[in-house]
């Protein structure tokens, strides 16, 4: 077997592939070579992983469940030219077991890491990009409605655009308060169906009784006041987006239905015997934890696996204080202009309030803690700590 050698000069790695037993194999071998690893299932989770940093080697599956490779490949060599990039092929070798090692790193400082050290045979492992020197990532621009300088921001804006133009199923995911409905937006009005409607179900607002005629509609005499068939909200989004938030909060008798039209595209109107096929493209967001909620038994595993296929996640306004101040301006610029009144700055003494607040109620706090202090500065052309009304926090 030949094999191909590059050196384990790295000290840390992002595995990217949807293999779980393959990503754990790696994991355990670069363990043993003290090399500090990140896994993810897709290219978006890898996007992310990269964005935080410190990543000099890039270890991917050949196939990606949301990318194609090459595509993502590119994108890696222009954002971050200094990462190095392995591309291999999981099941290129089916007589290596599961659990053997057949990569051991050596005694000396360079370790020889070899194509086998995954199960493969087949010279499937190539060196895409070499080391360079650290290049920091260009600025990418905002979605529609939406502001942010931070690095999580960046990744934000990034995985959006890139998935924008695809069919691709998204879940996004953050606390409440962080900007998901904006984001859920941006990707509709960033894609070709951006002409066309963009529907929102919150799936925790809707009685568990009404929720299937409100998603399926339904045929007339289907209950009682039926009087006339109605289409639900699925086929009102008909050739545009279908934006289901809080979609954790669904009871299990309607993830069954749901998966079957995620799976099918077609819908069946309650008391109805007609299928319609329906062309919509879903994006889904929740504030939970699903894949606790999946091993809790609260959510299917199946229609979990099928909402993430491309996983983006808003980090709450705490762990990004860098777009504190750029978003209180933003909003109190808004109300200025809403108000017909002149530009008002913010004091000193206000930002350092602002910036020391941990912001429970995230971006949406941020708003209504700026509206509240635009309105108490009255003719005042800044505003000051006196008119920051802050929560105290309850967590």
């Amino acid at each position: 077997m030949g094999t191909t050698l590059i050196k384990a000069d790295f000290s840390s790695a992002v595995i990217a592939s949807p293999n779980a037993d393959f990503r754990k194999r790696i994991h355990e071998m670069l363990d043993s070579a003290q090399c500090s690893a990140a896994e993810a299932q897709g290219g978006a989770e890898a996007l992310a992983k990269l964005d935080l940093g410190e990543c000099q080697v890039l270890l991917l599956d050949k196939w990606l469940p949301d990318l194609d490779v090459s595509e993502f490949v590119d994108l890696v060599r222009n954002r971050y030219p200094d990462v190095r990039i392995v591309v291999m092929d999981p099941e290129a070798d089916p007589e290596v077991a599961p659990g053997e090692m057949p990569w051991e790193p050596a005694p000396q400082e360079e370790t020889p890491l070899s194509e086998d050290f995954c199960p493969t045979s087949s010279t499937e492992l190539h060196t895409l990009a070499e080391s360079a020197q650290e290049a920091p990532s260009p600025a990418v621009e905002p979605l529609p409605g939406m502001m942010g300088v931070s690095r999580a921001m960046q990744s934000v804006y990034r995985m959006s655009r890139l998935v924008a133009p695809r069919l691709t199923t998204v879940l996004v995911t953050g606390e409440t308060g962080t900007g998901k409905e904006l984001v859920a937006k941006g990707i509709h009005l960033l894609s070709p169906r951006q002409g066309q409607p963009f529907v929102t179900v919150n799936c925790a607002a809707i009685p568990e009784a009404l929720l299937e005629s409100e998603l399926f509609g339904y045929a007339r005499g289907a209950f009682t006041g039926a009087f006339q068939s109605r289409i639900g909200r699925i086929h009102s989004a008909h050739g545009g987006t279908l934006f289901l938030d809080e979609v954790g909060e669904l009871p299990l008798s309607m993830q069954a239905k749901l998966l079957r039209f995620l799976q099918e595209g077609e819908v069946q109107r309650l008391g109805g015997q007609d299928v319609i096929r329906v062309d919509v493209r879903v994006v889904a967001a929740t504030n939970a934890e699903l894949s606790k909620r999946v091993a809790g038994k609260a959510f299917r595993e199946d229609l979990y696996y099928r909402i993430s296929v491309f996983p983006i996640d808003l980090v709450p306004l705490r762990e990004r204080p860098e777009d504190i101040i750029p978003l209180g301006r933003h909003f109190l610029d808004m109300f200025c202009k809403e108000s017909n009144l002149p530009a008002k700055s913010i004091s000193d003494a206000a930002r350092k309030r602002l910036e020391s607040h941990t912001w429970p109620g995230n971006v949406r706090e941020l708003r209504h803690v700026m509206e509240r202090a635009f309105i108490l500065s009255e003719d005042c052309k800044q505003i000051l700590p006196e008119h920051i009304s802050l929560q105290m926090p309850w967590r």
